[in-house]
């Protein structure tokens, strides 16, 4: 081998090395998987989780991946994108909306699945009960049907005059307030 030839190859291998060594990190970099229907509509809880990344160290594609995967309303599609998440090896899976847990769910019984916010994820069958979730999956639900007394006590401290009370619900919602 010439000279010439012998320091091209030398220059090549050494400008291709850290692309190699990069995309081989990328590759072996913890996985978050977010499954949800529309990202407008999870935009503040995205948000949220990726400045609490931040704050913990974690930087997107750098010390972390996250793949996501939106069914753009489209609740058929859940389960072949929770197959996809899987399929990738991702570590967790950021579950948004009952939909997109249910299909986790179903999909694996080894990756943790969490949750943000649920409406009623025992009634559900997701978890065993909020204080023991058991199983991969766990979260925070929203319903607290036993708080309510409570909550009108405290409006009624609040505003002593209170004499009527008005509650706006969807009474076609299976998940009452």
């Amino acid at each position: 081998m010439k000279r010439r030839e012998f320091i091209t190859l030398l220059g090549g291998a050494a400008a291709a090395w850290p692309l190699a060594a990069r995309a081989q990190q990328a590759a072996n970099l913890p996985t978050i998987g977010v499954l949800g229907s529309d990202p407008a509509a999870w935009s503040h809880l995205v948000s949220a989780l990726m400045q609490r990344l931040r704050e913990l160290g974690y930087i997107e594609n750098r010390t972390v991946a996250i793949e996501y995967r939106w069914t753009e309303g489209r609740n058929e599609r859940y389960a072949a994108m929770a197959a996809e998440l899987i399929g990738m090896k991702a570590d967790i899976i950021v579950a948004l909306g009952t939909p997109a847990i249910v299909a986790a769910r179903k999909a694996t019984a080894v990756i943790p699945i969490v949750f943000p916010i649920a409406s009623d994820p025992v009634g559900d069958g997701l978890v065993a009960s909020l204080a023991r979730p058991g199983g991969n999956v766990t979260g925070l639900s929203n319903q607290q049907p036993e708080l309510a007394g409570k909550r009108l006590e405290i409006l009624r401290e609040v505003i002593p005059g209170l004499r009527q009370l008005a509650v706006l619900a969807n009474v076609h919602n299976p998940r009452p307030p």
